[in-house]
């Protein structure tokens, strides 16, 4: 069946004695199989339907409002993006279309830094 967008991956849901990782899909997921974290397999089945902050969430390695990226390194995937919202202590790699998503994959994500690089100069700078 897969992923889509908006859903959320909660380790909580199943395994409340874990990191508590939680993660949001971006775009992509027709091609996904399992997270793996803390030695647990997360699938569908780990899908929630609203995002809950709790206690319990271990960070690790993994900052929230990271992206891994599937496209980044598999262009030829159905390009999974997610989003981890919390935790993620234990957290070992995302397969998906037969690839292994792992901390290489990662990228930050930095809210209209694109944008302003490509904005283009409006006259001279300096005091009005």
């Amino acid at each position: 069946m897969g992923l889509k967008k908006g859903d959320i991956i909660d380790e909580h849901k199943r395994y409340p004695e874990s990191c508590g990782l939680m993660i949001k899909v971006m775009a992509g997921g027709a091609g996904f199989e399992k997270v793996v974290c803390c030695g647990h397999e997360l699938t569908e089945e780990d899908v929630t339907p609203v995002f809950t902050r709790g206690r319990g969430r271990k960070r690790g390695t993994l900052p929230p409002a990271v992206l891994l990226d599937e496209k980044k390194l598999y262009p030829d995937s159905c390009g999974l993006r997610v989003m981890i919202i919390d935790g993620g202590e234990g957290f070992q790699e995302i397969r998906c279309c037969g690839h292994s998503l792992r901390l290489n994959s990662m990228r930050e994500f930095k809210y209209g830094e694109e944008q302003r690089g490509a904005m283009p100069e409006t006259g001279p700078a300096g005091h009005a």
